[in-house]
């Protein structure tokens, strides 16, 4: 699934220009959300692009993509409220997605 490895490292590349904003340019009260969010992209976006290549059954594609989402809604939700005020009412979907995303590949590679 070349579509979620490219995915995965456009958010790994956007986290790194989001920490450099965060560290350089944000506010004071916005950088805690800034970080957090920019580390959640890096560490999924760097997942997303490694595993994406060698995942042939669904449920493992499925996790990938529950990844993936989780990661926008959750590091997308503290982006939105720290530039623009936004309220954070997405993270726990993103959250979940992401805990889900996880428990499914963890079964997915138990399976062999």
């Amino acid at each position: 699934m070349p579509w979620l490895a490219a995915s995965g490292a456009l958010l790994a590349s956007s986290a790194v220009a989001l920490a450099a904003y965060a560290a350089h340019a944000a506010a004071p009260e916005d950088r805690m959300r800034l970080f957090m969010a920019a580390a959640f992209a890096f560490g999924h976006g760097a997942a997303l692009a490694a595993l994406a290549a060698d995942m042939p059954r669904r449920l493992g594609r499925s996790a990938l993509v529950a990844l993936l989402a989780g990661t926008l809604l959750f590091a997308g939700s503290l982006v939105g409220a720290a530039l623009a005020g936004l309220p954070t009412r997405l993270a726990p979907a993103g959250g979940l997605l992401l805990m889900a995303g996880w428990l499914a590949l963890a079964i997915d590679r138990a399976r062999g």
